[in-house]
């Protein structure tokens, strides 16, 4: 079991009938409160979410050894990952009941490789939300602000 901050972290699926009985906030707010668990993918990926609002989600995550490659760096994998997870969180915070959305494509950018050991930070934000899409925004930094990653998103409604 994951440790953020203040409190274990559960991890586990929620039926898709239960989240689309709930905004996407409510989701984002049940999984900061421990009332909704946490997907399995972040438990395997070592991150969590800190911080949900309509339109932002902020994870924190640990660059751990097994993710790197065979030359001993961050896979593109990790990063693809941590950006991809708060790209589209970020967009489905802002999603009202019944509402579901999926990535349509996505583009990450590494800037240099994550220190090790380290905590990234990884922050999306909703650039646009429409009927039919959105898009978003990412950005990965260490804990003194230094970026390392970024990307961006679009996301259909399904």
């Amino acid at each position: 079991m994951l440790q953020s901050a203040d409190k274990p972290i559960k991890f586990g699926i929620l039926p898709i009938e239960d989240r689309l009985d709930m905004s996407g906030q409510e989701f984002f707010t049940g999984m900061l409160d421990g009332s909704i668990p946490h997907p399995p993918i972040a438990h395997v990926f070592g991150f969590y979410l800190v911080a949900a609002t309509d339109g932002q989600i902020v994870f924190e995550g640990v660059a751990k050894p097994e993710f790197t490659n065979p030359m001993g760096s961050m896979h593109g994998g990790w990063y693809g990952t941590l950006l991809d997870s708060a790209l589209a969180c970020a967009v489905i915070s802002k999603s009202q009941r019944g509402q579901q959305y999926t990535t349509l494509e996505y583009k990450v950018n590494m800037i240099r490789s994550f220190p090790i050991g380290d905590i990234a930070s990884v922050t999306g934000t909703v650039i646009h939300f429409g009927r039919r899409t959105a898009t978003s925004e990412a950005v990965m930094v260490d804990k003194s602000g230094q970026k390392y990653a970024f990307g961006t998103t679009t996301c259909m409604a399904v």
